[in-house]
């Protein structure tokens, strides 16, 4: 593996910055790691065509003196559900196979006007609807420290790309843990942003009031440069915070610098209890929560008591807002089309949805058009959206009490492909910690803690902040990141399999 692609995409961009490596030899090396591993991790879905043509473009104008981005000539992974004027988008579906997009995602524009070089289109659950890229329609991806477990999902392909050095960054989307949980079992950052803070533009919806584009990255810096470029108000976006944000890339130099602990109140949740989690999950947080106590933090007990209502009214808000949005395939515009010999619109339209759609994704737009039915919409639809203004509440109260909120990333490691796949509600339930987050619309991070003592796989905690407070997050997580690779003694990613290390 070359050592261009174990840098992190500040390491990398201050080389190319340097003059000391180009983006044509950076973007090689990449493309080289993926040529070599991804035959067994599968986290593309395509791999461009064009990268090593931008990357030389991004060299020519360096030398010609123009003042560039700070990650301009970092290769750069993309999530499938962002669509691309120069790659498929098929948001890992059948119905959308071969799909080209006559414009880019905000995100994707905004990445490549930085300079930032496309790798490819990641994999993931179909139109993002899983929590282990297994109901992607294209094959599951691989987790890098196991072959044989789930890289998490919906965006399990971003998370396994930078876990295997395939990429030092990717752009991920979290609608109800989809960045954060593949983190945790991948021994990655993963940032969820405040709703509203970084566009939604081209990224193909799943439920509107929940989606978030945000980053997926090896450090808590690399994912807060990324968030520099992509966030901001976005007028084709009319969910987009017209906010000024900071810059996110110094508070996490702030963070890592050592500041930001000492004082800090960080709140664990009482209705949290460790029954729920695996052994080896709860004894990680608790020692990084023992860590942070040590430099200053203070740890303060607050009340959720709604958190866990927060799967139950998500599996009815989620489904009835991706019943509307999945609503125009319908086989007559764009995408699929199985043709019936003397059907109607409706015979086409119905062996179209029935081709196209996978199992996972027809299971929850039948729950979701049910939950919007008459006589039905306001004790299932309406009732799941009282809870979620309840929950909202709940991180008022906390954030009266506290600066952050500390939980666990998921309730276990990662578990082996198959295991749980044919157990829908089992699978719902890795994302417990990480859907409030979505309902209330505040933002949270995802950072490894350490390994489980039961099978030396990657655990994460995950840091929650009031709506708009991302720098918060990015400060509190560079911190807790500095101090947690200090008692690992490196990376936690030098100890993958895959890698060479031994964990």
């Amino acid at each position: 593996m070359s050592d261009l692609t174990r840098l992190t995409a500040a390491d990398l961009a201050s080389r190319l910055a340097a003059g000391e490596v180009s983006s044509v030899e950076a973007t090689r090396a990449h493309l080289d790691r993926i040529a070599a591993v991804d035959g067994d991790v599968h986290a593309f879905l395509h791999v461009s065509d064009h990268a090593l043509d931008v990357a030389a473009d991004i060299d020519r104008r360096r030398a010609a003196g123009e003042t560039l981005g700070e990650l301009a000539g970092v290769p750069l992974a993309i999530k499938d559900v962002l669509v691309t004027t120069d790659m498929p988008s098929t948001s890992g579906s059948k119905i959308l196979e071969g799909f080209l997009s006559p414009y880019d995602a905000t995100v994707v524009a905004r990445s490549r006007a930085a300079g930032l070089v496309p790798l490819g289109k990641t994999n993931m659950d179909e139109f993002a609807m899983g929590s282990s890229t297994e109901h992607s329609a294209y094959g599951p991806t691989h987790n890098p420290w196991d072959l044989e477990r789930i890289p998490g999902g919906s965006g399990g392909g971003s998370a396994a790309a930078v876990a295997a050095f395939e990429a030092p960054i990717a752009l991920g989307s979290d609608t109800g843990g989809s960045i954060r949980q593949p983190a945790h079992v991948t021994g990655t950052v993963g940032m969820k942003p405040t709703y509203g803070g970084v566009s939604r533009f081209g990224a193909i919806a799943l439920a509107s009031s929940l989606d978030q584009v945000g980053p997926v990255s090896r450090t808590v810096l690399d994912s807060a440069l990324l968030h520099d470029v992509i966030g901001g108000h976005d007028p084709h976006d009319a969910t987009s915070l017209t906010d000024s944000w900071p810059s996110f890339a110094a508070a996490a130099r702030e963070g890592a610098s050592g500041a930001g602990l000492r004082g800090l109140k960080i709140g664990v949740i009482r209705e949290l209890p460790d029954s729920g989690f695996q052994a080896g999950v709860s004894a990680s947080f608790r020692s990084a929560l023992a860590l942070l106590e040590g430099q200053g933090a203070e740890i303060v007990e607050i009340s959720a008591p709604h958190f866990e209502y927060g799967v139950a009214a998500y599996y009815l808000i989620l489904p009835a807002e991706a019943s509307s949005n999945l609503a125009k395939f319908d086989s007559v515009r764009f995408g699929l089309r199985v043709d019936v010999p003397g059907g109607t619109v409706e015979d086409v339209m119905a062996a179209t949805r029935d081709a196209g759609f996978g199992d996972e994704v027809k299971r929850r737009i039948i729950l979701g058009t049910y939950a919007l039915s008459a006589g039905y919409y306001d004790a299932y639809y309406g009732s799941a959206q009282k809870v979620r203004t309840l929950i909202q509440r709940d991180f008022d109260a906390a954030f009266a009490q506290v600066d952050v909120i500390a939980t666990p990333s998921a309730p276990t490691t990662a578990f082996k492909l198959g295991e749980k796949i044919d157990d829908p509600l089992q699978m719902y339930l890795n994302d417990v910690t990480t859907i409030p987050v979505n309902l209330a619309g505040v933002p949270g991070i995802s950072i490894p803690s350490g390994l489980a003592e039961e099978d030396g796989l990657p655990v994460g905690i995950q840091f929650i902040a009031p709506a708009r407070e991302d720098a918060r997050l990015y400060r509190v997580g560079a911190a807790a990141e500095a101090l947690l690779v200090d008692s690992w003694g490196g990376p936690l990613l030098d100890r993958a399999p895959l890698l060479g290390g031994n964990r």
